[in-house]
């Protein structure tokens, strides 16, 4: 069964041919009465092209970044920026602001509803207080208990371990880059290029779910 798009496009090029043969036939006419709706056939024409030219627009893949809004909101807005014609970044508008309430299994629900949903990825862009922070532990668990792919990506800024060889990372976000099923980019080597960025995806969603360690209880406060 042809779908609403196709169905659409054929409705395009029924009035575009249409136009086509109103136009020919004014051509005919003797006078200035055959220029007027020649003029108006090239005004409807040029607006059947952009038509077909929107519809042939790619859709935008979601994903979803967590991040830790008071202090890497730069890195969202320069990923966002970047990437905005191959992918809609849905990020959680400061959950610390938007919901108030310690009801854990209603932020969980609005999580996954209301940010999650629609997406098959999570970023967790990676700062320095972002193993810190209680909401991206819990975006982690809803992302991990949606079975979505997941990718930490560690940022210029991101803590190091004392001797400088680690990077610190949140605790359930480690536990699933020890089990092997989240990726683990830098920055620089995800931001490189647009096909950079969906190899990286694709990666992530190839991995097994049954490599998912979501075992972890939920961080109940910052820090």
């Amino acid at each position: 069964m042809p779908s609403a798009r196709d169905a659409f496009r054929r409705h395009i090029h029924l009035l575009h041919q249409n136009a086509i043969t109103a136009t020919n036939c004014g051509l005919s006419l003797s006078g200035a009465a055959s220029i007027r709706p020649y003029l108006v056939d090239i005004m409807q024409d040029e607006v059947l092209r952009k038509l077909l030219q929107a519809l042939e627009k790619p859709v935008k893949h979601k994903v979803f970044v967590s991040y830790h809004h008071a202090l890497d909101q730069d890195y969202y807005d320069d990923f966002s920026t970047r990437f905005h014609d191959t992918y809609e970044s849905i990020h959680d508008h400061s959950l610390d602001n938007e919901i108030d309430s310690d009801n854990s299994d209603y932020v969980m629900r609005k999580i996954r509803e209301g940010y999650l949903t629609g997406t098959s990825c999570t970023l967790v862009l990676i700062g320095p207080e972002t193993y810190k922070r209680k909401y991206i532990d819990w975006e982690i668990k809803a992302t991990l208990d949606k079975q979505h792919a997941l990718i930490g990506i560690y940022l210029p800024t991101a803590k190091r371990s004392d001797d400088g060889t680690k990077i610190v990372v949140p605790d359930r976000l480690h536990d699933n880059i020890t089990s092997g099923f989240a990726s683990f980019v830098s920055w620089e080597a995800i931001t490189a290029s647009t096909e950079a960025l969906d190899q990286h995806i694709k990666n992530a969603k190839s991995k097994s779910r049954s490599l998912i360690n979501n075992s972890r209880v939920k961080k109940t406060r910052n820090g």
